[in-house]
């Protein structure tokens, strides 16, 4: 197994080189009234410049003993009522959820410099919703979900290629069958935040707050 410096390899490397990234200006004055309409062009624009998985987002929760944790999960949507994802309750982010309803959101565009993070509290979607979120989503989607043990120790790979191989059957016998733990998530969020890069590090920071009277902007130092 090769050795390498984790030091000299930090050393190498550099962010935003311009033949990879496109730092486009942007004039908060310009910024329609509501964050879901800049994240959708967002979104759009990544999509548009070739982002790599521009849907996938890292998703922090606290426990119940009020440490923190954080992972990747895959956007389901954005609308009037939230961003939303999908996981099994009895995950370790589910039961995070079912004890801290709280949450955060990071997606990072590289391609174009850009982060949008949000925050806000976390409701689960009825039943009936939430499967068919996850039916509307690929074989292999219900195959891992019908899976489950989600976060589970798991004693060897050969059992979990025996379950899966089981699931994988099921899936594609029955495209409809339940899984009884898969939730549909959606984040209210109290505050966004859209961050764009500058090659001079100037960076802007635009935060849309919720208040009771709609949204209000303010510009952050970078």
């Amino acid at each position: 197994m090769a050795q390498h410096d984790l030091h000299e390899l930090l050393r190498s490397l550099r962010v935003w080189e311009p033949d990879v990234t496109d730092l486009r200006p942007f004039d908060p004055g310009t910024a329609p009234p509501t964050p879901l309409a800049l994240f959708t062009s967002w979104f759009a624009d990544a999509v548009e410049a070739g982002q790599p998985e521009p849907h996938t987002m890292s998703l922090a929760t606290v426990d119940g003993e009020g440490k923190p944790d954080v992972r990747i999960v895959m956007l389901h949507g954005a609308d009037a009522d939230g961003w939303s994802f999908a996981t099994h309750r009895s995950s370790r982010k589910g039961r995070a959820l079912g004890t801290h309803p709280y949450a955060a959101l990071a997606f990072y565009w590289p391609v174009l410099g850009r982060q949008v993070r949000v925050r806000g509290p976390v409701t689960a979607a009825p039943v009936r919703e939430s499967q068919a979120d996850l039916h509307a989503r690929s074989t292999g989607a219900l195959a891992a979900a019908l899976t489950g043990r989600q976060s589970e120790e798991l004693p060897s790979l050969e059992e979990l290629r025996r379950a899966s191989e089981t699931a994988w059957e099921r899936a594609r016998e029955n495209p409809a069958e339940p899984s009884p733990t898969w939730t549909l998530y959606r984040l209210r969020p109290e505050t966004v935040e859209f961050f764009q890069g500058d090659p001079d590090r100037r960076h802007v920071r635009l935060e849309y707050r919720s208040t009771e009277f709609g949204w209000s902007r303010a510009l952050l130092w970078p």
